[in-house]
């Protein structure tokens, strides 16, 4: 094993509303309690981390770790527009100074997936007035929170919208397909679809179920259409999203120039696994990738998430090599993918890259260690080759809400009891601090 260089930043990553708890102000709870819910069961209490914290910061300082990448939840700060909640930003000083007490550097997310309901009220993220409400929530935060930072990601997965209605887009012509020749689409295939994006997602319930949930959208949110972040997105949507990531990068900057800036995007390994598959690779990481660039090729850094491989043929994306071990996700264990995605971005973003996720659920935890151990020697690989690669931090650090799939998907270095909520580390937990 060789070490990282002390500077490093190595850790773990959480998301706000997976691990914290009753965020009861949310778009994501509010749609876990409706009866025509795509999500397998409600967050209720998470891992409560949100009080047990410091005890979460405290073993990953045991570890070894020095770095620590969680998000700020708008919907707890502002859970009413133009209503600013001071005890909660109180509560997220606290957090933060707290991993710095411990030698722990804080790297905050400010939007991760999870909205304010009233945000979705107004029209959610594919309407223009979301580019002024969150440079507002932003500018709040930061004038509170600011001279305690030095790492800000805006906007985690930017692209996540656009790779949920592609997936949509085939599962549709998939169901249309199956429905011509054998009546019905299975189970099974809808899971496997659900695979090809990196996050809990169930989208054959979710589209299932439409005409019932517009109804019940009405009632509970206003509109009968819900643009959460996590929607299936338009690309007015999309450029809509970019708009909002300058906006905020631009408050940040007139308020703390200091701080370094950028957002993450959801990136796969795009490989060609035979003749023909080049022009479908091609247009793929021109979607997930490219055409991002010009929005954020000033931004200080990158933060760059992957979990797997994506593989294109004659006819269009592939499924996972026979035989091929998959996650809990239904997508294939590929450790060797950050490598080759830093490559590939580094060669046209020329920033500082941070991985801000990168991880596996899978229940046999010797797995996982070997997972990390090759995922780390891609990246140092890619440092020893001068690309700047600044940091790593594992999805997840515990065992959490893993969005509509529930807390079934178990990607994390610590396991939950949820009954008592013990943590109990696990042997990836140590070892990957053991790399400092």
């Amino acid at each position: 094993m060789k070490k990282f260089e002390k500077s490093f930043l190595l850790g773990a990553a959480t998301a706000a509303h997976q691990v914290e708890g009753n965020n009861t102000n949310s778009d994501c709870w509010a749609m876990e309690q409706m009866e025509y819910t795509a999500y397998a069961e409600p967050s209720l209490d998470a891992v409560d981390h949100y009080h047990r914290y410091e005890e979460d910061i405290c073993l990953m300082e045991k570890a070894g770790m020095n770095a620590y990448r969680f998000s700020l939840e708008w919907a707890r700060i502002e859970p009413k527009e133009g209503m600013f909640d001071e005890q909660e930003v109180e509560h997220y000083r606290k957090v933060i100074r707290c991993c710095k007490e411990h030698g722990i550097e804080p790297i905050v997310t400010l939007h991760h997936f999870s909205s304010p309901v009233w945000v979705i009220s107004k029209g959610g993220w594919e309407a223009k007035s979301i580019v002024g409400d969150f440079e507002k929530y932003v500018r709040y935060v930061m004038e509170k929170l600011g001279d305690e930072l030095h790492y800000v990601c805006t906007i985690n997965e930017a692209n996540i919208g656009l790779q949920i209605a592609g997936i949509a887009e085939r599962y549709k012509k998939m169901m249309m397909a199956q429905m011509q020749s054998a009546g019905a689409a299975s189970t099974e295939t809808g899971e496997k679809t659900d695979g090809t994006v990196q996050m809990g997602m169930n989208l054959q319930k979710m589209l299932e179920s439409q005409k019932a949930q517009a109804e019940e959208n009405k009632k509970v949110f206003g509109v009968e259409k819900v643009e959460n972040f996590t929607s299936m997105r338009t690309k007015e949507g999309d450029l809509l999203v970019l708009e909002v990531h300058q906006a905020a990068k631009r408050a940040i900057k007139e308020l703390h120039p200091e701080i370094q800036v950028g957002l993450t995007l959801s990136l796969h390994d795009i490989q060609v696994a035979e003749k023909g598959g080049e022009v479908f690779a091609a247009k793929e990481w021109e979607d997930e990738f490219l055409h991002y660039l010009p929005y954020i090729e000033e931004d200080d850094f990158l933060g760059v998430q992957n979990y797997t491989r994506s593989q294109f043929g004659k006819e269009g994306r592939m499924a996972a090599p026979e035989g091929a071990e998959l996650t809990q996700m239904d997508y294939e264990v590929y450790p060797e993918a950050l490598e080759h995605v830093i490559r590939k971005v580094a060669e046209t973003f020329k920033g500082n890259l941070l991985v801000t996720e990168n991880g596996i659920a899978v229940s046999d935890d010797t797995r996982r260690v070997a997972f990390i151990e090759k995922a780390l020697q891609g990246v140092q690989n890619c440092i020893e080759d001068g690309i700047p690669v600044k940091g790593y931090c594992y999805w997840s650090l515990m065992d959490n809400f893993e969005w509509q799939k529930g807390y079934s998907m178990t990607f994390g270095l610590i396991a939950v009891d949820r009954s008592s909520q013990k943590r109990m580390p696990k042997e990836s937990f140590y070892y990957l601090g053991s790399y400092r």
